[in-house]
């Protein structure tokens, strides 16, 4: 799996070695914000784990996480002449796997989340950027998944959460600087599993996954807004399975333009496919995905170029540029009369007058984004 900087400079992955064992990987990176994309391999002194999580940063260098003797091992690869360098970082005790979360919007920073289960806890680390290597940021109730930043400092990160005791999933967001109990962002209704997929802190448009429809739904939302979180029939095709995988930044306030590109599988018929998808139109816009699409990646450009790393036999490292078109703008269809609302107390409210949502501003200057606590449930049709 391929993983991109912050920045889209770069991005970074374990490769095989052409002829060698099924064992010989190594690190590759690959620049990207360059005429052409090129790759560098970054080789350590013995073969990588083909399943160690690897981050690029925008300086260049690649952090790597390796497992062995019951720790995981951090360190910074960096192409140094025809050798690769090394700068390691410290090492983490965990009996059970590290998940490296996407880079900070700085792109120097670096979080991972390790689970407890003994103590029923997941502890989030700040693995790379720190002042002295490895330090702990706050230890989350339950298993948390997921992760996203909700602004552009790299302050507020959003965490999927399953409560041990209700079994339920939420979104709830973290302040990394100022510490304190993680806050609930997402719940739709009092027994739904409502998740983040994808969130851009410019636009304010969020990709969420909830079964408050009665099954799993793909829906979005806005950051701050009372408006209700809406699931639309273009999302959910019979038979398909949809990804978000990148959200275009840029567009400032307007989250009804932002575009969304999506990745469709078929798994009957083994077929995969790139669409893109904006609130303001109900279809999506199939795109046609290079050869050797390393599937579920990709970058947006603020001025609506959809990026798409390949890989071939005969092109080792490629980029797609696709100049997504932007179709006329249809006006939202209103949320239908039968959408009902959560009210705390397990009362229904009429449809369409769910308990209004306000922000409030948190510690040191820093301003919360507003829950989705009991926002009203709506379908565009």
């Amino acid at each position: 799996m391929m993983s991109i900087a912050a920045d889209g400079s770069y991005a970074a992955r374990l490769v095989r070695a052409p002829g060698g064992a099924e064992d010989a990987w190594y690190t590759e990176r690959w620049t990207l914000d360059g005429p052409e994309p090129y790759a560098v391999p970054l080789p350590a002194g013995q073969p990588e784990e083909p399943d160690s999580p690897v981050q690029p940063l925008a300086d260049g260098r690649v952090l790597i996480a390796r497992y062995a003797d019951g720790h995981y091992h951090l360190a910074l690869l960096y192409p140094s002449g025809p050798e690769t360098g090394e700068l390691p970082l410290g090492a983490l005790e965990s009996s059970g796997a590290l998940r490296l979360l996407p880079p900070a919007p700085d792109g120097a920073r670096v979080y991972a989340l390790m689970a407890d289960d003994a103590a029923g806890e997941t502890a989030l680390w700040l693995v790379c950027g720190g002042a002295f290597g490895p330090e702990p940021v706050t230890r989350v109730p339950g298993h948390c998944s997921g992760g996203a930043w909700l602004d552009a400092g790299g302050r507020l990160l959003a965490l999927d959460r399953t409560d041990p005791a209700t079994g339920h999933t939420r979104t709830v967001t973290v302040d990394v600087e100022g510490g304190g109990l993680p806050s609930e962002l997402l719940r739709i209704t009092e027994h739904s599993n409502d998740r983040l997929l994808l969130a851009d802190p410019d636009s304010g448009l969020l990709m969420v996954v909830s079964d408050a429809p009665g099954e799993d739904r793909i829906g979005w939302g806005v950051l701050g807004s009372r408006l209700p979180v809406r699931f639309p029939e273009a999302l959910h095709p019979d038979g398909v399975a949809i990804r978000p995988f990148a959200v275009q930044p840029g567009q400032m306030l307007t989250p009804e333009a932002c575009a969304v590109a999506l990745e469709l599988s078929a798994p009957e018929v083994g077929v995969r496919w790139v669409a893109v998808w904006r609130a303001q139109q109900r279809e999506v816009q199939p795109i046609a995905a290079p050869e050797g699409w390393l599937a579920g990646v990709g970058r947006w450009t603020a001025a609506g170029e959809l990026l798409l790393p390949y890989a071939t036999e005969e092109l080792p490292w490629g980029l797609e540029r696709v100049l997504v078109p932007v179709p006329e703008p249809q006006p939202l269809r209103p949320a239908p009369e039968t959408a009902v609302p959560y009210v705390p107390g397990g009362q229904e409210a009429p449809a369409g007058h769910g308990p209004p949502v306000s922000a409030a501003p948190a510690n040191q200057g820093v301003t919360k984004p507003v829950p989705l606590h009991h926002s009203p449930l709506a379908r565009t049709d």
